[in-house]
């Protein structure tokens, strides 16, 4: 009897084992499967059982949380949804999230590591602390001068501190408003349909994502090629350039918008916009140098995030000559998203050095204490200081005294560089209108700001000079705001 009782002892001991072990089976080894589940309701439960931390703008909040008393309890809410949507992006319990909500997801939420000092106890416990906040670079008056300026046109600004590579205000229009894709239900689908299926594709982020021609502005990283490389040594001489140029190797000839472009010197040619002269001193320069120039400047980068990810911005390195001095002046392949011009106007007002781009300044716990703060971070040097100085003296030629007077501004020192950018089939759509340019109060050691505008459906004269037209005022009104701000701390 008592050999019987330890056997049944034995095998009683051996399920409790078997039990143990599968346990653990479960709650180790396979708890990531159980949790990535899409029948496992508690992740999401779980995330939106709390309010969601902040993303700030000058210190306040321009997001906050919903209590919807659905299952998923706290939806996303956001101040001027379509006024910071580029910057923010959306949460949402439907589709995910994008841009910062996305970048700064684990701080928002608050599962990083970095918003307790003891995360072992929250994992045991199964909670978490409160969602920390993000705060941004971006200033409300710069973005709102952006977004106004635009004024629904389709097209995008951005505008960066030149010394520092913080964003001071990145707009993408026509917008769309991230709160109609908080929550779940039939109304968020038919908005997500809605957005996705607009020709105008509002939720598009032009500012980081959509690459265009960049036209004439373009001309600034040729010049500035040719003056490290000693093509243009004298900025002011004659170039013995003709009007229309034969392009290299064949019959076609490169007329000008301008007038006055032939045998114009290179400072001419910069205040003007001569496609001749400065196709010309492309090919001057080389495929090798002026693929080395671009580079510095950020073109052909796929890895630039800010912190979300930047489109690659494009400049062939495997051209004939021909196709070479049309990409010299923004044409052929050559395509630049508009923080990419921006930065291309911040290298020229920061000396010659080109900042990182970033967005978020700092992230904090739910009561301000510090996690991370986004560091200034240098990119090396797109041109020697020599050369961005003569770079910005040709700049502020453009305004006071060339095609870009439509961005002076009164008690300021102004640089910026026109552009009309063509494409289509045959060159048949209305030309992208550009503008890009810096701007110093008197008196001031640095810039305080650089922009970059392009204009997507600029009405305008296909023999004009749009650019000025379309682009400069809005430029002009940013750069406005950007000096009347308090400087960044």
């Amino acid at each position: 009897m008592i050999r019987h009782i330890r056997w049944c002892a034995y095998f009683c001991a051996l399920l409790l084992l078997a039990l143990l072990a599968n346990l653990v089976r479960v709650q180790v080894w396979e708890s990531a499967a159980y949790g990535a589940n899409p029948a496992n309701k508690r992740t999401a439960i779980e995330r939106y059982a709390e309010p969601r931390g902040d993303i700030l703008v000058d210190g306040r909040p321009v997001t906050g949380s919903r209590d919807s008393g659905q299952l998923l309890r706290y939806e996303r809410s956001y101040t001027n949804g379509p006024l910071y949507a580029p910057v923010t992006g959306f949460s949402s319990q439907t589709y995910g999230t994008s841009f910062v909500e996305r970048a700064e997801d684990a701080v928002l939420s608050g599962t990083d590591p970095g918003l307790s000092a003891f995360p072992l106890w929250y994992e045991l416990a199964r909670g978490r602390p409160a969602g920390g906040n993000a705060a941004t670079t971006v200033r409300a008056a710069v973005q709102q001068a952006a977004y106004t300026g635009l004024g629904g046109k389709r097209g995008a600004v951005a505008a960066l501190e030149p010394a520092t590579g913080r964003i001071l205000a990145l707009v993408s229009s026509p917008s769309y408003d991230p709160a109609v894709l908080s929550g779940t239900g039939t109304k968020v689908k038919a908005a997500w349909s809605a957005l996705n299926a607009d020709p105008a594709r509002p939720m598009l982020n032009r500012a980081l994502r959509e690459t265009y021609p960049p036209g004439s502005t373009f001309k600034i990283v040729t010049a500035a090629a040719a003056l490290d490389a000693g093509v243009v040594t004298d900025v002011d001489a004659p170039t013995r350039t003709p009007d229309p140029y034969p392009l290299p190797g064949t019959r076609t000839l490169l007329p000008n918008a301008a007038k006055g472009c032939e045998d114009a010197s290179m400072a001419e040619a910069v205040q003007w916009s001569c496609n001749t002269v400065m196709a010309k001193i492309g090919v001057q320069v080389g495929l090798r140098g002026m693929v080395d120039a671009a580079r510095r400047f950020g073109f052909n980068s796929a890895g630039l995030r800010v912190p979300s990810w930047v489109s690659r911005s494009n400049f062939d390195t495997d051209m004939s000559l021909d196709q070479l001095a049309l990409s010299s002046i923004g044409q052929f392949n050559t395509t630049a998203t508009p923080l990419q011009m921006a930065m291309v106007a911040a290298a020229v007002a920061n000396g010659g050095e080109l900042a990182s781009p970033y967005l978020v300044e700092r992230t904090t716990q739910d009561d301000g204490s510090p996690i991370r703060r986004g560091d200034r971070r240098s990119l090396g040097r797109a041109m020697s200081p020599a050369t961005a100085l003569r770079m910005q003296e040709l700049m502020v030629k453009v305004v006071e005294d060339g095609t870009g007077r439509n961005a002076a501004i009164p008690g300021a020192v102004v640089g910026g560089k026109t552009g009309t950018a063509q494409h289509g089939v045959g060159n048949a759509g209305t030309p992208y209108a550009w503008f890009i340019s810096w701007a110093r109060a008197e008196g001031a050691g640095l810039p305080a700001v650089a922009v970059a505008v392009v204009v997507e459906d600029a009405a305008a004269d296909r023999g004009g000079i749009s650019g000025n037209g379309a682009a400069a005022p809005i430029a002009r009104a940013v750069m406005q705001a950007a000096l009347r701000a308090k400087p960044s701390e």
